[in-house]
């Protein structure tokens, strides 16, 4: 059937799926399409072919197996094109107003006599030099649509390859496909593989198994690891490209040769790295180790001891054995680790340390990984704290791609101390360049809850540094616990030994438990419309819903449309903008999903949407960051309602919410269930089921993550 995209219901983050609603040009009606691939724009005319389904819960529906694009030839079609945003300077407005003057003819003369526009009342010059140079990119775009739908590659991709290639996107499809999987978001290995075939590369060809090993070692650096046996790497990627597990032996063996892949040899294994981290991981090791030996010593006129003990006098403290060792420790080291749970006195440590530093004349300069986790830490020390990201000034990508900062190994911090917090979410490239930019004779305090999720790029840094036992460090276990406290640290603590916490349905951890998953989602709903809210939260700045993942009725993705219709619903009063399968409205709480260095804004930060224009969205991040968002900037930024357990790292809220369904059962881990309590301040509340809570407590298995970060620390670089 052929006809018109009305509107986009659902798009997948990754691309692969999406549904939209559709208009046919023979009937009557709107109709529900499913297809598997990234949606269409709306007000694109469309060819489609497939088959009709009867959804149990959605009903009837348009199953897209093929999807063809072509110029919207009508003039409701070609005003919806306009409207859709696809043509800069166009909004649906003008669309409207172009599309009454000229019809069905309008592309035509947007295309071939644009200087006519000015016939439009309010359309000046730079306004049709701006229509006209986006509308002759569009012409290109549809040329690459044209290349793609001619090789059975869904035309929805067009638009990433001409932002990536411009002129040369052709040239690139045809010759270096393979250069999509790692040049072009969105656009995987899969879907270049498609390419690569239509085109008659052969399954064994070097070329495409090459691409397969690449593709595989980037598979296994999102799941968190910096390499991989050998074994293993050539088992995984004969599986993606279907071939003899042997070519792909033959051609990793030569890849190593060439020198295009590291490689460590541990005993009788084999470890294959992607060359970015194993630089990473050495130069971290590296550093560490000669910043252990040489740092400068710190002069004192006393005894550590005399100075900790003098120290807990002027400050009124009574510290425990392990926080006092910590003390010490750091007058003496030029690497220390402390580490521990909610409540065991890390904040008295951290501050013990910057009067203990300062006392002694030192500069002393404080860091997190992410700007909530820095502000935590600026409120509980009495002292300025920035991200690593701005530490070190980031930049943006260097030519290559890797992350440029101002800070380095040649323009390096200034700073006798740097002390770290929520390390265990540093990943191994960042520690790497933080590491660099770190003088020769400065000290470095690394500060963490290890028993808390690993970070979400590659390596277990705060553990490998532990592990290796080379690192002096003090793992704080004492519980302070007042009387009439919460119990929430202790139910952390609890949980973090394989207990399950003790729960009510009321105080200040929680457990409700709920018939499904539907019920769950209505039940939060309600939490945090009504009763939090009577209770004296804001469900804005108080509450935070969190969840182990984004699929599901009790995913993000889901949480966060039923809370917003519920705490910022649609008025007259709100103007908002749809981005695909987003709907943004004035006011609501939304989160960076990239580091935008020009922007100065960095994955995690937490804002409110403040103003609303016509192809314009402004956000408040706090301290009086203004952040202006246009066009595809809008990906940027997400719904912040509900957040994964993983994204909410490093924060604090008064309150947390937690669902806790059988639907999640991947995610279900103890040490996901600890990160998420241990973000609450005032009180948890868990709904679900009993069983997911008891499978959440049980299972402490972790995935092994493959690094060598310990084991270069412990042997040094005698080898």
């Amino acid at each position: 059937m052929e006809g018109v995209v009305e509107s986009i219901i659902f798009a997948s983050e990754d691309g692969r799926f999406s549904v939209f609603s559709f208009k046919p040009n023979r009937q009557n009606g709107r109709i529900t399409v499913t297809v598997n691939a990234e949606a269409p724009l709306v007000g694109q005319q469309l060819h489609l072919r497939g088959k009709w389904v009867t959804h149990k819960r959605y009903g009837l529906q348009f199953k897209a197996t093929g999807m063809h694009m072509e110029v919207p030839s009508s003039a409701e079609g070609i005003e919806r094109f306009l409207a859709s945003g696809v043509v800069d300077g166009v909004g649906p407005s003008l669309a409207r107003r172009i599309v009454a003057q000229f019809g069905a003819d309008t592309l035509h003369i947007i295309e071939q006599s644009p200087h006519r526009l000015s016939e439009v009342p309010g359309i000046g010059r730079k306004t049709i030099a701006k229509i006209s140079s986006s509308y002759m990119a569009q012409s290109e775009l549809r040329d690459i649509m044209l290349w793609l739908e001619s090789h059975k590659i869904s035309g929805t991709y067009a638009a990433r390859i001409f932002k990536k290639y411009g002129s040369f996107s052709i040239d690139t499809l045809e010759n270096h496909p393979y250069q999509l999987a790692s040049e072009v978001e969105g656009i995987g290995f899969k879907i270049a593989d498609t390419i690569a075939m239509s085109l008659g590369i052969a399954a064994d060809n070097r070329y495409r198994i090459a691409a397969g090993i690449d593709f595989t070692l980037q598979e296994i650096a999102q799941k968190g690891h910096c390499c991989i046996p050998a074994d293993k790497l050539a088992e995984l990627a004969a599986k993606i490209l279907a071939v003899d597990r042997e070519n792909v032996r033959r051609t990793l063996k030569e890849l190593l040769a060439e020198k295009k892949l590291a490689v460590e040899y541990v005993g009788a294994e084999t470890l294959i790295y992607p060359q970015y981290l194993y630089r990473a991981e050495i130069k971290t090791a590296r550093k560490l180790l000669y910043l252990q030996k040489y740092a400068d010593d710190i002069p004192m006129e006393e005894d550590p001891r005399l100075l900790v003990a003098n120290w807990e006098k002027i400050s009124g403290i009574q510290l425990a054995e392990k926080q006092k060792e910590a003390l010490e420790d750091i007058l003496q080291y030029g690497v220390f680790v402390l580490t521990g749970g909610p409540g065991t006195g890390k904040t008295t440590v951290v501050r013990g340390m910057i009067d203990l530093l300062q006392m002694q004349g030192l500069t002393v300069m404080l860091g997190a990984p992410t700007g909530r986790a820095a502000k935590r830490l600026a409120e509980a020390t009495g002292q300025k704290a920035m991200t690593v990201h701005r530490l070190l000034e980031a930049q943006g990508a260097s030519a290559g791609g890797a992350p440029a900062f101002g800070k380095n190994e040649d323009e390096q911090l200034e700073a006798d101390i740097i002390i770290l917090d929520e390390v265990s979410m540093m990943d191994i490239v960042l520690m790497q360049h933080f590491l660099a930019a770190v003088p020769d004779g400065a000290h470095v305090i690394l500060v963490g809850d290890v028993d808390q999720l690993p970070s979400v790029g590659p390596g277990a840094v705060l553990k490998d540094i532990l592990r290796s036992g080379v690192i002096p460090s003090v793992r704080l276990t004492d519980i302070f616990r007042q009387q009439g406290e919460s119990s929430i640290v202790m139910n952390a603590h609890a949980i973090n030994a394989g207990r399950l916490p003790v729960c009510s349905q009321h105080g200040d951890f929680q457990f409700l438990e709920m018939p499904d998953e539907e019920t769950a989602a209505e039940e939060i709903v309600h939490l945090c419309s009504k009763v939090l809210p009577e209770q004296g939260f804001s469900p804005l700045t108080d509450v935070q819903v969190l969840a182990p993942m984004h699929r599901n009725v009790c995913g993000t993705d889901n949480l966060n449309r039923i809370l917003q219709a519920a705490l910022n619903p649609k008025s007259p009063r709100r103007p908002e903008l749809t981005n695909g399968v987003q709907t943004f409205r004035l006011g609501d709480k939304v989160i960076q999903t990239k580091n935008n260095y020009s922007k100065q804004v960095f994955n995690g930060d937490i804002g409110f949407i403040m103003a609303i224009e016509p192809g314009k969205l402004t956000v408040h991040f706090g301290e009086d960051l203004e952040v202006e968002y246009e066009g595809t900037e809008y990906k940027e930024l997400q719904l912040a309602y509900a957040l994964t357990v993983h994204k909410s790292q490093g924060s604090e809220y008064p309150v947390v919410i937690l669902p806790l369904i059988s639907a999640h059962h991947i995610m279900l881990q103890r040490n996901l269930l600890y990160t998420a309590v241990t973000r609450a301040k005032q009180e948890v509340i868990l709904l679900g089921s009993k069983a997911a809570l008891n499978t959440a407590v049980s299972n402490d298995y972790t995935r092994k993550r493959y690094t060598l970060l310990a084991e270069r620390l412990h042997y040094g670089f005698k080898r």
